[in-house]
């Protein structure tokens, strides 16, 4: 179950020439792939682009009907070895995933596609994962397109653009015979807009008809002797035939403007961005008008030598805006241009940082040391003080970051894996410390307060091959952490299988929600729901016994936070050899809230009696020492302050996003915490003697209130 459906909006993929297609990148992008004929898609779940393969998803019914193949991968190497289907057969075919951590996956695949090369066009989306709002190291694709020679498109973030992108990226890989790099950032994958559409086409020559007429070129296997000939026919051939078709087409883009002794040179992704900055400093409008020129590359790589040139020729000074690091499109163009014998300076690191997202602010600040630098009149007088003030050095922006104290990213409210940390705080409280390798996925928050739990992430489903150094036969055991997701995608053979064959001696902890909980609650193997076009259901206690594990627990509920700590004891404490495997099942809260929360108030506005729970803090019996809060973490566990003059410590109190998942009674009660914790059901719609039960207790309890105030004893002031 997806966490975003687009049922609603896919229906509009069925647009044709003379209507407005209105959406977002990534419908966009669907609807670009469909007008240009693509035999086949595939691709692995992640951010950015994780909901492109939930649009795909939601689009089976339109792609069938075109007779286009659409799979979810199992991983980014499935997927990149999909794209073998366009090396001998002219059928063009797509793969999407994010980049890098998955471009890193895909990359044996992708070496041996670009090495033979391909007859029909192939188009790798990758999710450009770079900056503030990433999850993940900090590296860009550009390394992998000039490892391999594949040519590297980064469209400005508009609609129009990228569906150019998608179109222009096929033709481009069939008149070069190499795949093609299509790169979108978060905000081209979520920009909204419009384009006109043009009619989706089937598919010209079908999966079906390459069966039929199998086709074998053993110039294009990667292989002795024609491995060899590869890396020529890519610099002889394949080089300058995608540069021609790049000036051809005009894929890049130069914007004129009337200050034409500088100019700017800018990765296609970047150009927004730097429009508002040029706003902000009054040289561009809000219509796209700049006054300081722009060379705008939609292809990144391979440079055209020509157009760099060409434009920079009468320029004393050029600004390459180019985000991260290492700086290889600066480099290259120092150079083109003192090949060229042309004397523009060029600047790049320096005005701009060294690394980190180029927003506005840092983009603005940039152009003016830049034009600063050059002493250009354009810049106005009030803008040339280098010592403008930020907003974020505002008095009352410093103020609020004083009073809002930093909020560290953590488990969801209701969350399934808290109680499992939890369990893993109180053995370590009995037993120490132990070594704990964790992975990629929701669970890696156990390294941030309050658990503090985990000592290395290596990747996607490698968390119990990155502890499998630690297999020592004495002393403490070490303990490795992965997700179902991360199970599925490499660690039934990278983990479990490398544990079983060379007899690891630790414990392997399999966080099983039931989806893809990260990447947006996609459907897995071992999901527990039907699903109409995968196969679910396929319990993972199954495949590690399969794999030869015999230590193999599997645990239902993971709120029970007593169970989850006594297992984990025995796993660290018992005498059989090999492998230790935990499998800690309970749903995504998320999803099981998506699920139910329509059905629960549908049946209540229907009338129908239905109870939610809800849990609480007694406030005569909370003593203030937040243990639980230490040992939970849960947003919808706080404190508040009491009017009790005996204690000085606010208490602990539940808030209205509380789920009723009850881990924090059950924290309590293994930690052998106070009592204080309740649980109150809430009924809708209840029947007359339950009303009239509440009205009894409700006077009962008024009385012995009233009583109890009687007896209160009373001091005269004084």
């Amino acid at each position: 179950m997806a966490e975003r459906s687009f049922a609603k909006e896919v229906l509009d993929l069925r647009l044709g020439a003379g209507d407005e297609f209105r959406g977002e990148g990534i419908l966009a992008i669907t609807k670009a792939l469909l007008q240009s004929g693509v035999g086949y898609v595939g691709g692995y779940q992640g951010s950015p682009i994780s909901h492109l393969m939930d649009v795909l998803a939601d689009a089976q019914d339109i792609l069938s009907e075109l007779g286009v193949y659409f799979e979810a991968s199992a991983s980014e190497a499935a997927a990149g070895a999909m794209l073998s289907a366009s090396v001998m057969y002219p059928i063009r075919g797509a793969v999407t995933w994010k980049s890098t951590v998955g471009t890193n996956v895909a990359s044996d695949a992708l070496a041996n596609l670009a090495s033979g090369g391909v007859t029909g066009g192939a188009l790798i989306i990758v999710g450009e994962d770079y900056g503030e709002g990433s999850s993940i190291m900090q590296e860009r694709s550009h390394a992998f397109a000039m490892k391999s020679q594949i040519w590297l498109l980064d469209p400005r973030p508009n609609l129009e653009s990228i569906v150019k992108a998608v179109e222009d990226g096929f033709e481009l890989s069939e008149a070069s015979n190499t795949p093609v790099m299509l790169e979108v950032r978060v905000r081209s994958c979520h920009v909204h807009g419009r384009f006109a559409a043009k009619d989706n086409k089937s598919p010209p020559f079908t999966l079906a008809q390459a069966l039929e007429h199998p086709v074998r070129d053993t110039d294009r296997i990667v292989l002795p002797p024609a491995s060899f000939l590869h890396e020529k026919e890519k610099i002889e051939r394949r080089w300058p035939a995608a540069v021609q078709f790049i000036k051809e087409r005009k894929l890049n883009e130069v914007f004129e403007g009337d200050i034409d002794d500088v100019g700017i040179i800018l990765q296609g992704g970047m150009y927004n961005s730097v429009m508002r900055a040029l706003q902000g400093l009054d040289l561009a409008d809000v219509w796209g008008r700049t006054r300081v020129p722009l060379y705008v590359m939609n292809v990144t790589y391979p440079l055209i030598d020509d157009e760099l040139t060409a434009f920079c020729a009468s320029k004393r000074a050029v600004l390459m805006v180019e985000e991260g690091q290492p700086d290889y499109i600066e480099q290259a163009l120092h150079k083109i241009l003192r090949k060229a014998d042309i004397a523009a300076k060029i600047y790049g690191k320096g005005p701009l940082p060294l690394a980190g997202e180029y927003t506005v602010p840092v983009l603005r600040g940039a152009i003016r040391s830049f034009l600063v630098s050059e002493r250009h009149p354009a810049l106005p007088d009030r803008l040339r003080a280098p010592n403008e003030a930020a907003a974020l050095s505002d008095d009352q922006i410093q103020a609020l970051g004083a009073a809002v104290p930093a909020r560290p990213a953590g488990f969801c409210t209701g969350c399934p894996e808290r109680p499992i940390f939890a369990a893993m705080k109180l053995v370590e409280k009995e037993l120490g410390p132990h070594h704990v390798a964790a992975d990629i996925g929701c669970h890696l928050f156990s390294i941030l307060p309050p658990f503090n739990i985990g000592a290395t992430t290596m990747g996607y489903g490698l968390g119990p091959a990155s502890a499998s150094a630690f297999n020592v036969r004495a002393g403490k055991r070490s303990i490795s952490v992965m997700g179902d997701g991360g199970f599925w995608h490499n660690g039934l053979t990278s983990g479990i299988g490398n544990a079983v064959f060379n007899k690891h001696n630790g414990v392997v902890l399999i966080v099983d929600n039931y989806y893809a909980s990260a990447t947006g609650g996609q459907d897995l193997l071992s999901s527990r729901a039907d699903n109409r076009s995968r196969s679910t259901q396929h319990p993972i206690a199954a495949a590690v016994r399969g794999i030869g594990a015999t230590w193999v627990r599997q645990i239902d509920r993971t709120y029970d936070v007593a169970l989850m700590r006594d297992t984990l004891k025995e796993a660290l404490t018992t005498e059989e050899k090999g492998p230790k495997i935990i499998i800690a099942s309970s749903e995504c809260m998320l999803n099981q809230q998506r699920r139910t929360r329509p059905l629960f108030a549908k049946a209540v506005k229907a009338g129908e009696r239905m109870v939610k729970e809800r849990f609480g803090v007694d406030d005569d019996v909370c003593t203030g020492d937040h243990a639980c809060i230490r040992l939970s973490g849960c947003p919808s566990l706080s404190i508040k302050y009491t009017d009790d003059p005996l204690k000085d410590d606010p208490v602990a109190a539940v808030d209205n996003s509380c789920v009723g998942c009850g881990n924090c009674g059950e924290v309590a009660e293994a930690a052998v915490l106070c009592p204080s914790f309740y649980r109150a059901d809430i009924i809708h719609n209840p029947g007359g003697f339950e009303q009239w039960i509440a009205r009894l207790r409700l006077s009962v309890i008024g009385l012995l209130q009233q009583r109890r105030e009687r007896r209160r004893p009373m001091f005269a002031s004084t």
